[in-house]
């Protein structure tokens, strides 16, 4: 249990940045909101993957992990969009 909460949260910093590393321009969301949508993508990501028969292969799962960057890009851009509106700054 708690190595899956930890994973989580590695895997959610992780895919954060690359998110925010791909999408053009800048976000002007914390750091910590970057995890928390890199978390949550990781999850919905790899819910996707299972839906799909994608989330279990033999070696790495590589196409689960781009299903869930993708996840993550659409969540940064997503929440990037609703905090600027909002007028609040990081």
């Amino acid at each position: 249990m708690l190595g899956s909460i930890i994973g989580a949260i590695i895997i959610g910093i992780v895919l954060g940045v690359l998110a925010r590393v791909i999408l053009p321009g800048k976000q002007n969301i914390p750091v910590w909101l970057t995890i928390v949508v890199g978390i949550v993508a990781a999850y919905i990501g790899t819910w996707i993957a299972r839906a799909f028969g994608v989330a279990d292969t033999n070696g790495i799962d590589w196409l689960e992990h781009i299903i869930q960057l993708i996840v993550a890009i659409i969540g940064i851009a997503l929440v990037a969009g609703i905090w600027a509106r909002r007028g609040v700054r990081s």
